[in-house]
C-alpha cells in the first residue's frame, strides 16, 4: 500500500465518522469540545431546572433581605401582633 492509498484511506475513515456521528445526532459541544447526543428532552429538562434555581436564588435573596434589615423586622413583629390582637 503506497503513501496515496494511505491518505485516501485515512480521509475516507474520517468521512465516514462524521457521517455516522451526523446521523445519530452527535454534536460537539461549543464550550468543551466534547461530542454529546442531541436530546431535545434533555435539554428542555435543563432549562426547567435553570429556571426553577433561578426562581429559588430570588426566593432566597427575598429571605435573605427580610432577616438582615431590621427595620422592616422589628415592623414585621408588629404587624403580626397586630394581627394576632385584631384577631382575638
Amino acid at each position: 500500500m503506497g503513501w496515496a492509498e494511505m491518505v485516501v484511506g485515512i480521509v475516507l475513515v474520517v468521512t465516514i465518522g462524521q457521517i455516522v456521528r451526523a446521523k445519530m445526532g452527535i454534536r460537539r459541544d461549543g464550550q468543551s469540545g466534547d461530542y454529546v447526543a442531541h436530546d431535545p428532552a434533555a435539554s428542555a429538562e435543563a432549562r426547567r431546572l435553570q429556571e426553577e434555581v433561578r426562581t429559588l436564588k430570588d426566593r432566597i435573596a427575598v429571605l435573605e433581605r427580610v432577616i438582615t434589615d431590621n427595620h422592616s423586622s422589628v415592623s414585621l413583629d408588629r404587624e403580626i401582633e397586630k394581627l394576632r390582637d385584631d384577631r382575638n
